[in-house]
């Protein structure tokens, strides 16, 4: 009976190898799962891996899963594996709450509310969708602003002719960063009932994807901005940083900026101004994380959302509030990599 016992008593050791093993990985989960903690949101490879947390979590859980599965059948493994385990279960727990409290709604109803501004905006790959589907989808949402990454003045005039017809007129705004190049060209449409507007130019631009920047000649609106930064591949680290850290600098006063970001939440960590509260981008803030759904992803198109990235938004400073959001996932809405993001934005009252 006594050796039967011993037989079964696991040694110290193992769980001194494990607890060995589990301080190095968990600070690799702390590094890849919180890279902001360290400064590092904005740095090869650490960007790239917390770009898609949802799986991260997901992958997480399925690690949990498998650890459980190794330790039943082992005492020794037990003693090896718990710190580990431990380790895991907390970055799965910690990392789902995030993701829970970014929001998993992929649709609020818009208000309707009077004076309100409603802003559509799409990377169209290169207007590989074409004008009819992205001007019938801006008047199914009554956009009042469209603003659309990778996408030429010519496709621009196409929809707004499309948009007119339908006695929806629109000013047609755009910018490019290589002439010739339908993935360097943003295109920003403003409805005529906002009054007029022009570029500003003189505020600067993205290096190479263009940004546009349109500032009121008449009526009083706020200044809208269509951006597209460069995306976070390894050899366009420095711009994409670049990018980013401008547009903190242009996201400011009485404006609502929106497009393809190439960034998540996570990589615009330290670029808010702290004077403003619950701001994510200079004085801005987003409408997916007032609404409930910044984490929904928005690219690539061809996953489910909550498996995608985040990283279209509409954002917009203290003048405004988000009364109504939603991540356009239609299979009928083709052509592009990225899916459509919608917000109905209306003025608020109180604002810094």
């Amino acid at each position: 009976m006594s050796n039967t016992r011993r037989s079964k008593r696991v040694h110290p050791g193992w769980y001194f190898g494990g607890l060995v093993l589990a301080v190095p990985a968990a600070a690799a989960l702390t590094v890849l799962l919180w890279p902001q903690l360290f400064g590092l949101q904005r740095m090869f490879p650490f960007a790239q891996a917390v770009s898609f947390r949802m799986v991260a979590t997901l992958s997480l859980a399925f690690a949990l899963v498998i650890l459980g599965l190794l330790m039943v059948p082992s005492p020794r493994l037990r003693g090896l594996l718990a710190a580990g385990t431990v380790v895991v279960a907390v970055a799965t727990t910690a990392s789902a709450a995030v993701v829970l409290s970014r929001g998993v709604n992929t649709v609020l109803e818009p208000t309707g509310a009077d004076g309100s501004v409603r802003v559509l905006a799409w990377n169209t790959l290169g207007n590989e969708p074409g004008s009819p589907t992205i001007a019938d989808l801006a008047l199914e949402y009554r956009a009042d602003v469209v603003m659309l990454p990778e996408t030429t003045q010519d496709m621009g005039l196409e929809i707004a002719g499309l948009m007119k017809a339908e006695g929806r007129p629109m000013w047609v705004l755009s910018n490019t960063g290589a002439p010739g190049y339908r993935a360097a060209e943003t295109t920003l449409l403003v409805s005529v009932e906002l009054g007029e507007y022009e570029l500003n130019e003189s505020l600067g631009d993205t290096e190479k994807l263009a940004t546009v920047i349109a500032e009121p000649v008449s009526g009083d609106g706020p200044t809208l901005i269509a951006t597209h930064p460069i995306a976070p591949v390894h050899r366009e680290m420095a711009v994409w940083n670049r990018d980013l850290e401008w547009l903190s600098t242009v996201c400011r006063g009485d404006t609502i900026i929106a497009g393809d970001f190439n960034a998540t939440l996570d990589h615009l960590a330290g670029l808010a101004d702290g004077d403003v509260p619950g701001a994510q981008l200079g004085a801005c803030r987003d409408a997916a994380l007032d609404a409930g759904a910044a984490a929904v992803g928005t690219w690539p198109s061809g996953r489910p959302p909550l498996v995608g990235t985040p990283i279209d938004h509409v954002m917009y400073t203290s003048q405004w509030e988000v009364t109504g959001f939603e991540v356009i996932a239609r299979d009928e809405l083709d052509g592009s990599d990225h899916r459509p993001v919608f917000a109905e934005l209306s003025r608020t009252t109180n604002h810094e």
